[in-house]
């Protein structure tokens, strides 16, 4: 049974990383290919916990490697390829996340973290990063609360099991520091930390059973599977058509999910299910297989409590070729 807590994955990742590719200690002997083989899932999946966004963990990995080809080129002295790489994306991506936050107080309707599909074999990036419950959206979007060093320090000590000596290297903060830094994200986060105790199988065949209930339209099916304080979050970004405010309550939010079914099915779309982030999700292709957008829900207490829907097209193009949910719309009401 898997369970959202970062303490416990930080101490897990601990004792899994000293003895993982991950946590293998590279030196600038190494190949600049073994250790982008050896090191990119890890670097990865600190970028990506730390911005939310697939695009920009990318960009930030891809330019902690050539600093590190030029550090080497230049002669410098790189006793740790692991920590040289773990500080330049850590410090780049709070330079990136310290910028984005400005972004995202004038963005359009409710910003959401960009979705990774995290089926068994899915493709790269997906199949490269380090799986771990800290993957989840409902703990993406909580870690959005804490500062970025805050995030970084959370991260690096309680998630990825880096020594708080590691850890101050890295933000360039004492050690001392960086435990009051860690004990105060904890404290920001212990209150509305994801609780996710539902055994797998019967998470994924809630899962199952909740999308086909929204395919069909079926209101009652769908009342019966959501908390009675269940609540749906949607990010267009205002490219794409969406809901710009939370809505809760277990009959609104299945009036509305029916209301999608019933769009899905005008528009012959399909969809398809999906490990995404982790927790149970899908995808919804247009008849081409292009993707319109993708959902995500928290299950907790056998019910479903949260519905995200992600159909802001830029959010999706690391997935596979995006449709234009406004195309589609435009092609429907001209059909009439």
């Amino acid at each position: 049974m898997k369970q959202d807590d970062p303490t416990a994955s930080g101490r897990k990742r601990r004792d899994r990383s000293r003895g993982s590719a991950a946590g293998k200690q590279l030196n600038a002997t190494d190949s600049l290919a073994e250790a982008f083989d050896a090191l990119r899932p890890l670097m990865f999946s600190i970028a990506y916990r730390m911005l939310g966004t697939v695009s920009e963990a990318e960009d930030v990995v891809q330019e902690a490697f050539l600093r590190y080809k030029r550090a080497l080129d230049a002669g410098a002295l790189v006793e740790s390829t692991k920590a040289y790489l773990s500080a330049v994306v850590t410090r780049l991506a709070i330079d990136e996340l310290r910028s984005a936050r400005m972004r995202r107080e004038s963005y359009v309707g409710q910003w959401l973290p960009e979705p990774v599909l995290t089926d068994e074999g899915e493709g790269d990036p997906v199949a490269h990063a380090e799986q771990s419950d800290s993957l989840s959206m409902a703990f993406l979007v909580l870690l959005e609360r804490l500062t970025p060093v805050e995030r970084a320090v959370f991260l690096l000590h309680d998630v990825f099991g880096y020594e708080y000596n590691e850890v101050a290297g890295i933000v360039e903060k004492s050690e001392t520091n960086c435990r009051q830094l860690a004990a105060r994200a904890r404290r920001h986060l212990e209150a509305e930390k994801p609780r996710f105790d539902v055994p797998r199988r019967k998470r994924d065949e809630l899962g199952a059973r909740f999308f086909a209930a929204l395919s069909e339209g079926d209101v009652d099916g769908l009342v019966e599977m959501l908390a009675a304080d269940a609540v749906v979050y949607g990010d267009g970004g205002g490219k794409a058509p969406q809901w710009t405010e939370p809505i809760a309550g277990a009959e609104k939010v299945a009036q509305l999910l029916a209301n999608v079914g019933r769009g899905i099915r005008n528009f012959e779309l399909s969809v398809e299910l999906h490990e995404v982030n982790g927790q149970p999700g899908a995808t919804v292709l247009d008849p081409d297989g292009k993707l319109v957008c993708v959902f995500a829900i928290d299950i907790a207490d056998g019910v479903v409590v949260t519905f995200r829907s992600i159909i802001n097209p830029d959010k999706l193009h690391h997935i596979g070729p995006v449709a234009s949910a406004t195309e589609l719309q435009r092609g429907q009401r001209s059909r009439r």
